[in-house]
């Protein structure tokens, strides 16, 4: 018979919040348009306009701005309007566990 812990000393487990936000950090993740985007703004220091995404994958601007919704309700990017224009960065207060797991997508 198996008992419970008799092992390993089972470390806690993250709190119900901790995980939902890694869920929804994945989810935001779990598209190669939408890691690429992010891979993107890694690289450049000036916030990048959704007609230059819309050339870089040769998408739809309602497609791109739907991946780029996406990343903003995960909070990894910001968006500013200039004109006619959205332009997105990534988010300067991003937590040390989303940095990380960002950068190793690059």
């Amino acid at each position: 018979m198996r008992v419970k812990g008799c092992c390993e000393e089972v470390p806690p487990a993250l709190s119900s919040r901790q995980a939902e936000s890694a869920v929804e950090l994945f989810r935001a993740l779990s598209d190669p348009t939408r890691v690429q985007m992010i891979h993107m703004l890694r690289q450049t220091r000036e916030p990048i306009c959704v007609c230059d995404f819309t050339a870089a994958f040769d998408l739809g601007q309602p497609t791109v701005s739907h991946h780029l919704a996406r990343l903003r309700e995960a909070g990894l990017v910001r968006t500013s309007k200039r004109g006619l224009w959205s332009f997105y960065q990534l988010r300067g207060d991003l937590d040390e566990r989303t940095r990380t797991i960002l950068r190793a997508l690059t």
